[in-house]
């Protein structure tokens, strides 16, 4: 029996058609709304993701802190709310993932925010002429430790709220030690209750990230379908598949597998489960690219049989998918015999197409493999050594240092903005003091990003999120009449905001505020909750424009320059996946580089299409000529790439001939010199086109067309002959 009802006939456009398939799938998953990459770059990339929320872990973070602000509330020593401030902020550092790579990073945050607590609490009284270079060199070692990682990035960016706190007031050389103490018990407490006393699943995330790269493709095939549906398909459809859908896999792709790594390299040995999750993602690469190579496929025939064909398989394909993804996340086990009938079903009616039957085979045998993954009787690898060795610590530490100190990455220029602008604003709170200027700071280095759209984008959330957290922290901090129920309900509201923290920014901010909040009344008393909530929107807002404005002003990344840069990466990663794909088909399938050829053209994309939607954020980048003609170029090279996939999978005789054999020297040759700036193209062979190269043959000329104009029309291309029916 089929594993979902039999869908509802298929009205109006293809577009609805995926709207709607979305949130079926998202339905079955037991999930929100997608929060897939869209199709549409210029729009900021703001939206809830329920997937994220994480109730264990905003209980672990309100234990962290919140049990020593009771012990305060008994025993009346004032370094306990410090100590319960360090974990709170430990809490925030930790980002999770493997226990090694989370222990050291948390282990050094604890240190050096009992140094920096230390420290600029006894440089306080001098002013700032003694704080300010010292805190500016502290802010740009913080920023600029991006360059080592995101768990690196975020323990940085809190070190920074660790200086602010610690300009509030002055210290003795007796109080420094004993906050410097608090600072390291906090950070430490926190850190044992993470990794050692209430340890997560450490495969539990490696498990999401794999499930939802089947769910992905689940999504992508159920739109695959409406395109399929439709009985008059423009390109503008297809693009706007391949942007929200095929970015969005791949993304999710690449998310799994650094996952993956980095859980496996934590622990020297592949073990079972690293090594089935490892399976499970290939198989799901597999699937990808035989996807792109049907919607090649789709786009290029509609001959009406060949359609209805495509469609009964996408049909049967998604639940299949979804059925494997919702087994990977909550680790099932299936029915593998009733599986089987399905995809026996799946299976059917392809005897006259067989080109058709052998991508529908390829697809289906990958199914089969995940669904067997997830039986008893599945496949479970022994432990074996990582093939690849981790860089020596030395190398890991320094390479990424020496490698970004140059004026030319974002995150050196991001590192001296920071740093430049945040160095009057920390001048200006401490010569006008008072219990709320440090989120000024705060507010001044969260915001800020190495690029300007990220920038925008994260003063919106910022700026929103505390406007509306605020009113509701105060609101809550009112109805309080004791110090003993605002430290109650600091753990309901602890829980909520941690639990928030991977559903959105401005989600996060919103149910993080209301926790401040309160905390500023337990450990500040005497101030009104109206005045810290308007104060903390005062000084949140003030800092998110000062964050813009210096985002524009100061060593700006144009984005247009660096869409340049991508575009022509992205040329020449197509350029090796064509040399890779149409030279020697057999043998790059047979040693792996067909498939690492076409994740790297995937990735190049996936880069070019970030750039792009970073420039259509920015004043007036969007009307520039180079990011028009890469929103060209881009839809261009998806369809070349769509086309390499569909060539991996359908042998053609005909190009091994002489004729095919010149026509790929042209394609290749062609590619590879429109990734070089300058440089005369190659002249067309004077030959006949083989069927199967002429849709890549004539997406070559449009991209050279794009790249290179011709100067007059006795340069233009010549004109494109067309397909026969049914074929290309």
């Amino acid at each position: 029996m089929p594993l979902s009802p039999k869908p509802m006939a298929k009205t109006g456009a293809p577009r609805s058609g995926g709207l709607r398939r979305g949130r079926v799938a998202d339905f079955l998953m037991g999930r929100g709304s997608l929060s897939a990459p869209g199709s549409n770059l210029a729009r900021l990339p703001v939206a809830l993701d329920p997937r994220g929320l994480s109730i264990i872990e905003g209980i672990r973070a309100a234990c962290a802190f919140g049990t020593v602000i009771l012990l305060h509330e008994f025993v009346a020593w004032s370094p306990l709310l410090i100590m319960a401030l360090a974990a709170n902020l430990t809490c925030f550092a930790d980002i999770g993932g493997p226990v090694r790579s989370r222990l050291m990073v948390l282990a050094v945050f604890s240190v050096l925010g009992s140094l920096i607590w230390s420290l600029f609490g006894l440089l306080q009284p001098h002013g700032p002429a003694v704080v300010v270079p010292f805190a500016t060199l502290v802010i740009f070692c913080c920023t600029y430790a991006r360059v080592w990682g995101v768990q690196e990035q975020t323990a940085g960016n809190v070190l920074v709220l660790v200086l602010a706190f610690a300009l509030d007031r002055p210290l003795t050389g007796g109080e420094a030690v004993i906050a410097g103490a608090m600072v390291l018990a906090g950070g430490l407490w926190a850190t044992v209750l993470a990794l050692a006393l209430w340890r997560l699943n450490p495969y539990r995330p490696t498990q999401r990230a794999v499930a939802e790269v089947w769910r992905r493709l689940a999504l992508l095939s159920g739109d695959l379908e409406d395109l399929a549906a439709a009985e008059e398909a423009d390109a503008t459809g297809f693009d706007d598949h391949a942007r929200a859908h095929r970015r969005g896999a791949r993304e999710a792709i690449e998310l799994a597998r650094s996952l993956i790594v980095d859980i496996a390299r934590s622990r020297e040995r592949v073990s079972d489960r690293t090594a089935q999750a490892l399976i499970r993602l290939e198989t799901a690469e597999q699937i990808f690219a035989a996807l792109i190579a049907l919607s090649d496929r789709i786009e290029a025939d509609r001959n009406p049989n060949r359609q209805v064909r495509t469609r009964r398989l996408l049909r049967r394909l998604r639940p299949l998918l979804l059925v494997v993804a919702r087994a990977i996340r909550d680790d099932t086990v299936l029915d593998l015999p009733r599986i089987e009938r399905s995809i026996a079903r799946a299976g059917r009616g392809f005897a006259s197409d067989p080109a058709l039957k052998a991508l529908a085979e390829r697809i289906l045998d990958r199914v089969r493999i995940g669904a067997k993954l997830s039986t008893p009787e599945g496949y479970r690898p022994g432990g074996t050594l990582l093939g690849s060795a981790s860089l020596p610590l030395r190398q890991r530490l320094l390479g990424p240092l020496k490698a970004n100190f140059t004026l030319a990455s974002p995150n050196l220029r991001h590192a001296i903005r920071a740093s430049v602008v945040t160095a009057p604003v920390l001048g200006l709170t401490l010569l006008w003091p008072g219990p709320f200027t440090h989120w000024l700071t705060i507010t001044v280095v969260l915001t800020m990003q190495p690029f300007y759209a990220a920038t925008w984008q994260r003063a919106l959330e910022r700026i929103g999120g505390t406007v509306l957290g605020g009113l509701f922290g105060a609101l809550l901090a009112s109805l309080a009449t004791t110090t003993l129920a605002l430290s109650a309900l600091i753990f309901p509201l602890s829980i909520i905001g941690f639990a928030a923290r991977q559903v959105s920014y401005a989600f996060f901010i919103a149910c993080l505020t209301p926790l401040v909040v309160l905390l500023v009344e337990v450990m500040e008393p005497g101030h009104a909750s109206w005045e810290v909530a308007g104060m903390r929107a005062l000084f949140t807002l003030l800092g998110g424009l000062i964050a813009v404005v210096s985002s524009l002003l100061l060593w700006p990344v144009w984005e247009p320059d660096q869409v340049r840069l991508e575009l022509r990466k992205a040329v020449k990663a197509h350029a090796d996946f064509a040399r890779t794909v149409l030279s020697n088909r057999a043998e790059a399938e047979r040693s792996g580089a067909a498939e690492a050829a076409a994740r790297a053209s995937g990735l190049a994309l996936n880069t070019l299409e970030a750039a792009l939607s970073r420039a259509l954020q920015q004043p007036r980048a969007g009307r520039h000529p180079q990011v028009q003609t890469a929103m060209v170029a881009d839809a261009t090279l998806r369809r070349i790439g769509a086309r390499l996939s569909a060539l991996r999978y359908a042998a053609d005789p005909s190009t091994d001939g002489p004729i095919g054999c010149a026509w790929i020297a042209w394609i290749t040759e062609t590619l590879a010199r429109l990734a070089q700036e300058g440089g005369a193209l190659p002249s067309h062979p004077d030959l006949p086109r083989p069927d199967s190269l002429v849709r890549l043959v004539t997406q070559v000329e449009l991209l050279a067309e794009t790249l290179r104009p011709p100067r007059s029309r006795a340069e233009a291309l010549p004109p494109v002959p067309a397909a026969a029916p049914g074929k290309g």
